[in-house]
């Protein structure tokens, strides 16, 4: 293996450290104060611990220059991983301070989880920084998942996992059937996107694959479109929020849900449009 220095010090280099450095100065004062339990304190953790070692792998094989012998589209990969990075460290700058920071706030334990927000806020926007460095030009498509188009697929697939985490007592009415499935089919296709990219295996697809991807966007937008209208229709139908209702509450969760495939219409939306660009005009 060769040393390759500029891997380190470039400005794409540069923010992977800060994000390895923040990400692990996080989960450690966390750890520090041993409060972290249940599932929102456990997605936390594992967020910072994920990215804190994806990252620093992803250094180490640059820095050694390893990278070419591995079967996978490299800048894809680390277009797609510095994309999810980004989303899960802000989830987590939300969720944790909300969950674990109590008002008023007072002592060392206090202090070291608003340092640990305030490094989160700042890990998040080294990730951030990594997918505008790393984000293709303008009719630079070498890299798929480093386009507009690739970085929201990324975004699509996020958006779909944290609607399944909300969803709650949708059984029994049909609509919210469909709903549930519309989430899954696109969550499912668009996954095996991003797989089939970083693994180089779209080229298989006996198909053109840029007109496939604007007809796949097209149907996700309306099948979006009918899962934002029978969402709240059914799932409010008849329930009034409850006083009080706490975290768990299903009707805030219903709330979410209805928010989140607002977010993921958005983001079809313009899958379909900078794709319709790229591949028509």
């Amino acid at each position: 293996a060769t040393v390759n220095l500029r891997s380190v010090t470039s400005w794409v280099g540069i923010a992977r450290l800060f994000a390895v450095v923040l990400s692990c100065v996080a989960f450690s004062l966390v750890a520090s104060t041993g409060d972290f339990e249940g599932p929102y304190g456990t997605w936390c953790m594992f967020t910072w611990c994920f990215c804190f070692a994806v990252t620093l792998l992803v250094l180490l094989l640059e820095l050694l220059e390893l990278y070419p012998m591995l079967p996978l589209s490299w800048d894809d990969f680390t277009s797609a991983f510095s994309m999810l990075a980004a989303l899960m460290v802000f989830t987590t700058s939300v969720v944790f301070p909300s969950t674990f920071i109590n008002s008023p706030c007072s002592g060392s334990k206090c202090a070291r989880q608003a340092v640990a927000t305030t490094v989160s806020c700042l890990c998040f926007l080294a990730y951030a920084l990594e997918v505008g460095l790393t984000r293709a030009k303008p009719g630079d498509i070498s890299s798929f998942l480093s386009t507009v188009p690739g970085l929201l697929k990324v975004f699509e697939a996020y958006v779909a996992c944290l609607i399944f985490s909300l969803l709650d007592k949708y059984s029994s009415k049909p609509g919210l059937q469909w709903c549930v499935a519309v989430y899954s089919i696109c969550f499912i296709i668009t996954l095996l996107i991003i797989i089939f990219t970083i693994g180089r295996c779209l080229s298989y697809i006996p198909c053109p694959l840029e007109k496939m991807l604007v007809g796949y966007n097209a149907l996700a937008l309306v099948m979006y479109i009918t899962a934002t209208i029978l969402w709240p229709l059914y799932s409010f139908q008849g329930m009034r929020r409850p006083d009080p209702c706490g975290r768990n509450c299903s009707w805030n969760k219903h709330l979410g849900v209805t928010f989140l495939t607002i977010f993921n219409l958005i983001a079809y939306l313009v899958d379909l449009v900078y794709s319709t660009r790229m591949v028509f005009i």
